[in-house]
């Protein structure tokens, strides 16, 4: 079976290698050469001057030889999602409310925990309840003479 002109044998269209290269080709394949400075798979030296080598590239096809020596570079590091800081939260309460000296819950520390999310709830219900319930200034509430 024959591969259709310009596609290879996937099916997936193939790069003209005689296609112009543009700005954000170029800056892809520097962002790639600096990190391999950076990694030190590169002296500066040998980086500045692929470097230059891709600003000046003119074809798609003169950017590939600057990093076909190069191995892939590492995934980005991902974030660390909201599971991570809800477990740094919850054993932060946990330490918080055991007494250093003997690991068990110390009772004065929960009553104030407690005490504290209720103020915190009841601060955070006036204001919710100023806001929605009519209170702010376009009914009148403010500013009365």
């Amino acid at each position: 079976m024959t591969t259709p002109p310009g596609q290879d044998r996937t099916g997936s269209p193939r790069p003209d290698p005689a296609m112009r290269a543009s700005d954000d080709d170029r800056a892809a394949t520097v962002r790639l050469l600096q990190q391999a400075v950076g990694r030190g798979l590169l002296t500066p030296d040998e980086g500045s001057e692929r470097m230059a080598a891709a600003w000046a590239a003119v074809h798609v096809r003169d950017l590939a030889p600057l990093t076909a020596d190069l191995p892939a570079p590492p995934p980005a590091p991902s974030a660390p999602g909201w599971g991570v800081l809800a477990t740094m939260a919850a054993e932060q309460v946990r330490s918080t409310l055991h007494a250093a000296s003997t690991g068990r819950l110390s009772a004065g520390r929960v009553a104030a925990a407690l005490a504290v999310a209720l103020l915190v709830v009841v601060l955070l219900g006036a204001l919710l309840g100023a806001l929605f319930d009519g209170g702010g200034p376009a009914h009148g509430h403010f500013g009365h003479r």
